[in-house]
């Protein structure tokens, strides 16, 4: 909901979801026309061969990437549109920063957690956009550790350099929040929540403009808190996630 007016078209395709998606894709398809959506009934989640059909399903020059769990700024989605339009014919990928929200849309994961190394830069970092002529294009990998390649077996953040930039237009990734209550039926959602006391945003931090339009009422409140529970093990929990960060994860480039 967040792009979808700075986009010539979306592919939205749903992998079973049983609470309450559909009917909330189904209410933004009332007031955009330019929606591709379809239901997949799917036993196994394989991304890279949903990703390739999707990606052959249209022939635009660019695809922007955006997860269900992601939430744009304006300003952000616009800036890596307007790249695309000036820069597009000579680059291949852009790659963005994000913050992973933990606990509630209010904190969001520190720095040392990520560990993305994209653009010369390693930390919360995204490849978020790419060029849809780059020779062979395909999709290849597992939930987690998917990722798009050449003709020759080469990831595109592995080409030449020179042509991947980095723009600074962050969105928010809401991947380690519990979102609904059906999230143990999720593919692979236990493995996403974090019980994690994260940094705090500034008390006048600007959030995404689309929190603030009006919504369908199957659509619960974005500014709920965690409870007692959560909090509890979220303090236990949070020196050791310190630790390991420090520690053990400095060796790992990928997973949750």
């Amino acid at each position: 909901m967040s792009v979808i007016k700075y986009v010539d078209r979306a592919h939205i395709w749903d992998t079973g979801s049983t609470d309450g998606t559909i009917e909330i894709i189904e209410n933004i398809m009332k007031l955009n026309e330019n929606i591709d959506f379809k239901k997949l009934s799917v036993n196994k989640f394989d991304e890279a061969k949903i990703r390739d059909e999707m990606l052959q399903k249209d022939d635009c020059d660019w695809v922007i990437i955006v997860d269900a769990d992601e939430v744009w700024w304006d300003d952000s989605i616009k800036q890596v549109v307007d790249t695309i339009n000036s820069s597009g014919d000579n680059i291949e990928s852009i790659v963005v920063p994000t913050y992973n929200l933990v606990g509630d849309i209010f904190h969001y994961q520190e720095k040392k957690a990520g560990r993305y190394n994209l653009a010369s830069k390693v930390g919360h970092y995204a490849l978020r956009a790419f060029n849809r002529h780059i020779p062979g294009l395909t999709t290849k990998g597992k939930h987690g550790i998917f990722g798009w390649f050449d003709a020759e077996g080469k990831r595109i953040e592995k080409r030449n350099q020179s042509k991947m930039i980095f723009v600074e237009a962050p969105y928010l990734h809401a991947t380690h929040l519990r979102r609904s209550d059906k999230n143990q039926d999720v593919y692979k959602r236990s493995k996403k929540l974090k019980y994690e006391i994260g940094d705090e945003f500034p008390k006048d931090f600007y959030f995404p403009e689309v929190f603030f339009k009006d919504r369908p009422k199957i659509v619960t409140s974005v500014w709920n808190t965690p409870d007692l529970k959560y909090k509890f093990r979220a303090f236990i929990e949070t020196p050791l996630r310190k630790i390991y960060r420090r520690t053990l994860l400095r060796f790992q480039k990928h997973g949750y």
